[in-house]
C-alpha cells in the first residue's frame, strides 16, 4: 500500500490522540522559549515587573467608528482592519512571501499593490495591479535590499494616502525604528506582523519594542490586535506575551469615534492556524 493509500487510516488512528500531540507541542514551544531568555538572562538586563507595567499602560485598542472588515484568508494572511479603503494610492507590501490574499482582496477594490520579497522569485498571483521586486527591506540599501523610503521614492504613487502591509520576520522592528515620521504619514492605515514579541522580557528588547510602538502611536491609533496561536505565550512576572501578534493601526486624522475596545478577540478573528485553540489576549493587551 502506498504512503497516500495508508493516510486515512492513519489520520484515523491519530485522531485519538490529536489533543494530547498539540498540547505536548505547545509546551514543548513555550519551553524551549522561555528556556532562550533564561539563557539571555544570564548576559543581559531582564526587564522588571514594574517596566512591563509601564509598558502595557501604553497599549490601548479604539474603535474608531468604523466598521471592521477583514480582508484576506481565514487564516494566515488575512487581517481585521477598519473599512476605509476608499481612496488609497496603494499598497505597500513588504515580506509578500507565497500568499497574497490580502493584496488580492485590495485588488478587488482597485488598489495596487507594491511587493517586495529576495526569499521568493515571483509574486505569489499574477495581477494586472501586482508590482513585485526580489528584495528584502531593511535600515540600508545594498545589493538585495532597500529602504522603506527608498522603495517609496522609486515606487509608490507622489500623492495620495497609502497601506502598509509588512510581515518581515522579525526585521519590522529595526525596519520601522529606522523609517522617518514624513514617510510614516504617508500611510493611512499599518498591518503589521509583530514577531519575538516575547522579548519584551528582556530590557534591550523591552526598549526596542517599547521605542517602535510608542513611536507608531504618536500618530496611529491600535484598532486591532491579534495573538497568532502557531507559537504559545511566554510568561513572566503575571505577563503572557505571545511571540507573534497581529496589528491593525490607523492614523489618527482617520479616526471618527475613540471608543475603548473591551473584548477580544474580534468577532473577524480567525484562529492562524485551525488545529490549535484560540489564544485570548489578557485585557492588559489593549484595555
Amino acid at each position: 500500500m502506498k504512503f497516500h493509500q495508508r493516510t486515512p487510516f492513519v489520520l484515523a488512528i491519530l485522531r485519538p490522540v490529536r489533543p494530547l500531540l498539540i498540547k505536548t507541542f505547545q509546551s514543548i514551544q513555550r519551553w524551549l522559549k522561555e528556556r532562550d531568555i533564561r539563557r539571555r538572562s544570564r548576559v543581559e538586563e531582564m526587564s522588571s515587573r514594574e517596566q512591563l507595567e509601564e509598558f502595557f499602560d501604553t497599549l490601548r485598542a479604539y474603535d474608531p467608528g468604523l466598521p471592521m472588515i477583514r480582508l484576506g484568508g481565514q487564516g494566515d494572511g488575512g487581517y481585521v482592519v477598519p473599512d476605509d479603503l476608499d481612496g488609497l494610492a496603494a499598497c505597500i507590501s513588504p515580506g509578500v512571501s507565497t500568499v497574497a490574499d490580502f493584496e488580492l482582496a485590495l485588488a478587488g477594490r482597485g488598489v495596487p499593490s507594491f511587493m517586495a520579497d529576495a526569499s521568493v522569485d515571483a509574486a505569489p498571483a499574477d495581477h494586472p495591479l501586482f508590482d513585485f521586486e526580489p528584495t528584502f527591506v531593511g535600515t540600508e540599501d545594498a545589493p538585495g535590499w532597500t529602504t522603506l523610503e527608498s522603495w517609496l521614492r522609486r515606487k509608490a504613487p507622489d500623492t495620495g494616502d497609502l497601506l502598509l502591509q509588512m510581515d518581515i520576520e522579525g526585521a519590522e522592528w529595526p525596519v520601522l525604528g529606522a523609517v522617518d515620521r514624513e514617510t510614516l504619514l504617508r500611510f493611512r492605515m499599518i498591518v503589521l506582523e509583530l514577531h519575538d514579541v516575547h522579548k519584551v522580557f528582556l530590557r534591550s528588547g523591552l526598549d526596542e519594542v517599547g521605542q517602535v510602538l510608542r513611536k507608531l502611536l504618536d500618530d496611529f491609533e491600535m484598532v486591532h490586535v491579534h495573538a497568532n496561536n502557531n507559537l504559545q505565550p511566554v510568561r513572566r512576572h503575571g505577563y503572557e506575551v505571545p511571540p507573534v501578534l497581529e496589528m491593525t493601526l490607523l492614523r489618527k486624522d482617520r479616526v471618527r469615534r475613540r471608543t475603548p475596545v473591551d473584548k477580544l478577540p474580534h468577532p473577524l478573528d480567525v484562529r492562524n492556524n485551525a488545529f490549535v485553540p484560540e489564544l485570548v489576549l489578557a485585557p492588559y493587551w489593549y484595555a
